[in-house]
């Protein structure tokens, strides 16, 4: 990152630019340690250890420590190992180069005839734009809408266009059932009114009534009016609830999108400028033994993701659940240092965990440890004092979220 800045401040500008004359080993860039520190390899070498008194081969476990000037520790580092949801840092990582953080995904609803006294006298269409976090509350916010128009009845069918997902639902069909429920409060069941009360600017409880069957479009009617559009949160804010409730179906709605796992892969191996071999994705999620990343790979995409961010205003702590901070998800029950920004993966045999270290001696310190056992809640605890040791060796420093994001709408719920 200092790099990027340094010319950028040199060569970026129509302005000439003078820096204070002092001797190069006195620059701030070289104040930050670049040797190796054994002290981390002791405490990874101890790790591995335990792991192998225990039964566990040492050569499924994965481990990749290192600083912006210097690989720290490392165990099978460059050997691409079954990953789990670590695999949706490639897809944040993609997903930002797709559409940056600020895009909003559109869901357009046209109405077909002509509406008096609140009817429409014909069929609503709802085109879908790619939400994958249109649940409940959407709906709702949705119907709401609609009402405003003055539209309390609509005398045809409900018309869903394109990949039409609700809820996480991937059968359109089915998700268009699920918008139709939730535009009339007559037919809310508990968990939907569960979710509005939740909400905290309640809009009033949307009553249309479609009399009419839901059904699959195949393209816009000559004669449809577009009514509104309705767009998403910010891809920022769905990308942490995808990270901090390792929400699988928005991970692989995303990935879709982008062009499934493989493309995944390729554009986060680019942009983190690590050989391809070590990022072989099959889908965006991580589900499966398939989807193999190596624990450079990992590092070097945090890597990647703290430089983007750097100019944006927000860190990894934005995008990632941090320790002692977010009191839902996959870091609720952990014990791991606070103001760390982590995620997590597991399958049946893989425990994995990764994050950036903000330390006062070696500044951010990305890790990326990738356990292959069973006892999956034993591996996560070994983890967890396996940074805790790390802290005992260097400075902690929190890094915070810089903005406070309801995700609550990431939840896996029951429908």
């Amino acid at each position: 990152m200092f790099f990027s800045h340094l010319l950028a401040f040199l060569f970026n500008s129509s302005q000439p630019k003078f820096l204070p004359l002092i001797s190069w080993q006195e620059a701030s860039i070289f104040q930050i340690p670049s040797d190796p520190d054994p002290q981390v390899q002791t405490i990874i070498s101890k790790y591995l250890q335990i792991l192998d008194d225990q039964g566990l081969s040492t050569n499924k476990q994965g481990i990749w420590i290192q600083s912006d000037w210097s690989i720290l520790a490392e165990h099978q580092g460059k050997v691409p190992a079954p990953a789990a949801s670590l695999t949706k840092i490639a897809t944040t990582i993609a997903s930002i180069d797709k559409w940056g953080l600020n895009y909003r995904f559109t869901t357009k609803i046209y109405g077909i005839g002509e509406i008096n006294n609140g009817i429409l006298k014909g069929d609503l269409v709802v085109e879908s734009g790619g939400d994958p976090l249109f649940v409940w509350e959407e709906a709702i916010i949705l119907g709401n809408k609609l009402q405003q128009l003055g539209i309390i009845k609509v005398e045809g069918d409900l018309i869903v266009l394109g990949n039409w997902q609700m809820n996480y639902e991937e059968h359109s069909l089915k998700s268009g059932e699920l918008l139709k429920q939730a535009l009339n409060e007559k037919n809310w069941s508990g968990i939907i009114e569960k979710q509005y009360q939740k909400m905290k600017d309640k809009p009033i409880p949307p009553k249309i009534q479609i009399e009419g069957i839901v059904k699959k479009g195949d393209h816009i009617p000559d004669n449809a009016q577009l009514l509104l559009t309705h767009q998403s949160l910010t891809l920022r804010e769905i990308l942490r609830a995808m990270n901090v409730y390792s929400n699988n179906k928005i991970a692989e709605s995303l990935a879709q999108q982008i062009g499934g796992g493989e493309k995944v892969g390729d554009i986060a191996s680019k942009i983190a400028n690590v050989p391809q071999e070590e990022i072989l994705l099959e889908n965006g999620s991580g589900l499966g033994v398939d989807n193999r990343i190596s624990p450079r790979g990992v590092c070097r995409m945090l890597m990647a993701l703290d430089n983007q961010l750097d100019s944006s205003g927000i860190n990894l702590g934005d995008l990632f659940p941090v320790a002692g901070v977010d009191k839902k998800g996959t870091v609720e029950y952990r014990n791991i240092p606070y103001g760390i920004p982590t995620k997590t993966g597991t399958l049946s045999v893989v425990s994995a965990l990764a994050g950036v270290i903000p330390t006062v001696q070696r500044n951010h310190v990305y890790f990326a440890v990738i356990n292959y056992g069973s006892d999956i809640e034993d591996l996560r605890k070994k983890q967890d004092i396996l940074l805790r040791n790390l802290e005992q060796h260097w400075t902690f420093k929190p890094l915070l979220p810089t903005k406070s994001i309801d995700i609550s709408f990431g939840e896996n719920r029951l429908l």
